[in-house]
């Protein structure tokens, strides 16, 4: 039997209408790595009612800019005490960044707040309290199940999209309309 494995790395995860309750409800979430031990990805629509701000303020990270009233995500359920940044690539390099493509990277080391508040970040970033996570095998599970939509991902999506619209820009990649899918559609 061959290997079939195919890597959703960089595609959004649309939660379908049946998910409706929890942190995944009417979410989208990016994944920054999937492999065949599992995946990771930051829920870049659900707002936790914070503002970077108040994040900075916590760190002790004087902000200099003057708009830093950016929503922080609920990136997902897990590590809901750490921070991750989702941004623009850029040419300056951060001490903890992996590269998802060649427009979108990922860090996780606080330098790149400190550099956000002073004007020095990328020209566009998410950042999240927490990430969702899979272990091997569990969301090519849920996907078998009809819990997700897959889509690849929009650096435009992402930076340039409101966070209230993220979902029906996401969607609308697909060409479908959700509110039209069954719960429990791909089911006879």
């Amino acid at each position: 039997m061959t290997n079939t494995f195919e890597s959703l790395k960089d595609h959004f995860l649309i939660a379908m209408p049946s998910q409706t309750q929890g942190i995944f409800a009417h979410s989208v979430t990016y994944l920054c790595e999937h492999n065949e031990q599992g995946a990771m990805g930051i829920i870049i629509n659900q707002p936790l009612g914070v503002k970077l701000r108040e994040i900075l303020d916590q760190l002790q990270i004087e902000g200099l800019r003057s708009h830093l009233d950016e929503p922080v995500m609920a990136g997902g359920p897990v590590q809901t005490e750490r921070g991750f940044v989702l941004h623009r690539t850029s040419e300056r390099q951060w001490e903890a960044t992996i590269a998802i493509n060649e427009e979108i990277s990922l860090t996780t080391s606080r330098d790149i707040l400190d550099a956000f508040a002073h004007d020095e970040g990328p020209s566009a970033a998410i950042v999240a309290l927490g990430y969702a996570g899979w272990e091997a095998g569990q969301l090519e599970s849920e996907l078998a199940d009809n819990a997700w939509l897959t889509v690849q991902g929009d650096s435009g999506v992402l930076f340039d999209t409101p966070v209230k619209e993220r979902l029906d820009a996401a969607v609308a990649k697909l060409g479908i309309d959700l509110s039209r899918l069954a719960p429990g559609a791909g089911h006879a």
